[in-house]
């Protein structure tokens, strides 16, 4: 999974592409984008036009969410018919800096935010949850449940490991799943978080536990995709086999 990163330059860029297929028709109407109807039916040129701006929209909106569509739409038709620009280059680039340099800003007070409510959330989550029958938990804090002991070997923090498992959040949202991929993965067990790493030391093969990892032996502050910062993890793990 990808890390979670901050508004780059690159990504605003590209963003200012989002509406390209509203100019699409070569037209000089300021109304032109809004009153273009594209079908199957539709001349090419305009479903070309249409396509790269529907998935360059689709791709791109999460790196400028506030985008001003007017706008853009008018530096867009300025710029393609070559009128002179309302701003100098300098002076737009200054403006996509300060952009960004708010942006990546926004992003770290919310980023912190959630740190600390997820920090919170997740200890409580702990304490209630290690009084649960069957709940055991170890001194760096993975707490993990039995489900079915298994019979073959244990692995080695240098083994590889053939699992099957599905990650939740404490809310209950599953981020990830090989049942949902209908395989299993198999991987270096000391290449992953923390808490597998010791959590799978424990099983043996044939083996099916249920993990709740503290995010200091999870993602920790940097989260993950699909995982906010200081999140506790709930796994339901499978060990297939040991290589």
């Amino acid at each position: 999974m990808k890390k979670i990163t901050t508004l780059s330059i690159s990504a605003l860029a590209s963003a200012m592409l989002l509406i390209t297929g509203c100019s699409a028709n070569n037209g000089n109407k300021e109304t032109a984008a809004k009153s273009v109807s594209v079908t199957e039916q539709s001349p090419a040129k305009e479903k070309v036009g249409y396509s790269l701006g529907y998935m360059m929209a689709e791709g791109n909106k999460e790196a400028v969410g506030d985008l001003n569509l007017d706008t853009f739409e008018k530096g867009f038709r300025d710029g393609y018919e070559g009128k002179k620009a309302a701003l100098t280059e300098e002076q737009m680039q200054e403006v996509l800096t300060t952009y960004q340099k708010e942006q990546e800003a926004k992003f770290v007070k919310d980023m912190e935010s959630k740190a600390g409510a997820n920090k919170t959330k997740g200890s409580a989550f702990l304490v209630e949850n290690g009084k649960k029958a069957g709940v055991k938990t170890t001194a760096s804090g993975l707490q993990y449940k039995v489900v079915t002991a298994g019979t073959g070997k244990s692995p080695k923090a240098t083994d590889v490991v053939e699992v099957n498992y599905e990650g939740k959040l404490i809310d209950g949202t599953v981020f990830d799943s090989s049942y949902e991929r209908g395989e299993p993965v198999e991987f270096p067990l000391n290449q992953v978080i923390a808490g597998w790493t010791e959590g799978l030391q424990l099983m043996k093969e044939g083996g099916k536990y249920e993990f709740y990892i503290p995010s200091d032996i999870a993602y920790g502050e940097a989260g993950n995709a699909g995982i906010e910062p200081n999140s506790t993890l709930i796994f339901t793990v499978e060990l297939l086999k040991v290589k």
